[in-house]
């Protein structure tokens, strides 16, 4: 397979609907295009009803483009990433991946535009973030909630108005950020380091006074990350967890039981702000996102130091932190029920704690002069108990 024809079955699949953000390919179904978050059949001419063993492996070989390195990560680890330009259309961050046997590919759109803070509605402690001076930031969630947008948002920020070097760890590199008032340097796993960690390792040679680590994957780019921020850089990184008691239980599941306690020092120490975002369907189509924010008091620190406990977990921290523009992922979902951005059912589904979501949605509805309850009819028998 030609180059030219990857490209071609690429641009049909980009063109076939709108808000497409993923494309699919898997050996036993068509090529598929995930569009506000659904994945949808692209019809291509002539018409390819299931991708075979042979036509998945043969795509995917075009890509690797015969790199000895993605092709021995492939190999040896069943799966390599690397990126890919479709020229004048556009960029993806791909994934070549091993299943039964086969091949499947996964090519994940790159936005050319640099998104800001004010476009993405983003919480106002966005701004704060990229105020910060050093420490480190955590922005937390699933694959394909949005973290590196909202880093990338945060960095142009920075850009915008701190004249400082910006030094970049990506895998690949998603957003090209152009210099404004910061100098960037933005560097590529594989072509530019091997690992995070020793790529992490080499940025505090280069006297950045702000450092991206694309993810927090292993124990040691933890440690040279903490390290980082106790020296004076701002960190921003990402993790794969779910709301912020999961996020310090994640760094602390790195580390043997005989250095918790100093690792619990190194983060109270460092830790500025947990940031996680979840991405929610939106009514009238389209994904909206929901977030929860933390950042740091000493009841924070405290926390982090002894541990989560009955009636002093991170969660009821952030509810009494308004005043700080904090939020949890149930105080955010309800406010999205109530701009009427998602439903009611939506709101339910993503809920951390259904019982809070569902007060918070009565509320609403009570405001609204809505019904709470589907009982009709309710009286109260005055006779109940009384000897006829």
């Amino acid at each position: 397979m030609q180059k030219q024809e990857v490209d071609y079955i690429l641009t049909r699949m980009l063109d076939a609907y709108g808000n497409v953000s993923d494309l699919n390919l898997t050996v036993g179904k068509p090529f598929q295009v995930e569009s506000s978050g659904l994945l949808t059949r692209v019809e291509m001419d002539p018409p390819v009803h299931e991708l075979t063993p042979f036509q998945s492996e043969v795509f995917a070989l075009t890509l690797l483009n015969q790199n000895r390195r993605l092709t021995e990560a492939l190999l040896s680890e069943g799966s390599c990433d690397m990126s890919y330009e479709l020229p004048g259309k556009a960029r993806f961050r791909v994934n070549i991946f091993s299943q039964r046997n086969n091949y499947s590919v996964v090519l994940r759109k790159l936005e050319t535009k640099i998104p800001t803070i004010e476009e993405m509605h983003l919480p106002e402690p966005f701004y704060d973030v990229a105020k910060e001076k050093n420490g480190i930031v955590f922005v937390t969630g699933a694959t394909g909630s949005g973290k590196s947008t909202s880093l990338a948002a945060v960095l142009n920020e920075i850009n915008e108005n701190t004249s400082v070097h910006v030094v970049t760890l990506e895998d690949p590199v998603e957003y090209q950020h152009p210099h404004k008032k910061s100098t960037f340097n933005q560097r590529e796993m594989g072509n530019d380091f091997d690992t995070f960690a020793t790529g992490l390792r080499a940025a505090l040679r280069q006297a950045p006074k702000v450092i991206l680590v694309g993810e927090m994957r292993d124990r040691e780019t933890v440690e040279i990350g903490l390290s980082a921020a106790e020296t004076g850089h701002l960190v921003l990184t990402t993790l794969h967890t779910v709301d912020a008691g999961s996020s310090v239980n994640r760094i602390l599941g790195m580390f043997s039981k005989e250095e918790e306690n100093q690792i619990r020092i190194r983060l109270a120490d460092t830790i500025r702000w947990i940031i996680c975002q979840r991405l929610l369907p939106k009514i009238g189509g389209g994904r909206v996102a929901a977030f929860e924010v933390m950042g740091v008091n000493l009841r924070v620190k405290d926390t982090v130091l002894r541990g989560e406990s009955e009636g002093k977990t991170f969660y009821d921290i952030i509810e009494k932190g308004d005043a700080y523009g904090w939020t949890t992922f149930d105080k955010h979902i309800v406010g999205l029920y109530k701009t009427e951005q998602i439903t009611e059912e939506t709101a339910m589904a993503y809920a951390s704690h259904r019982g809070v979501v569902g007060r918070g949605i009565d509320r609403v509805k009570s405001a609204r002069g809505e019904k709470t309850t589907d009982i009709d009819d309710l009286e109260i028998d005055i006779d109940y108990g009384k000897k006829s």
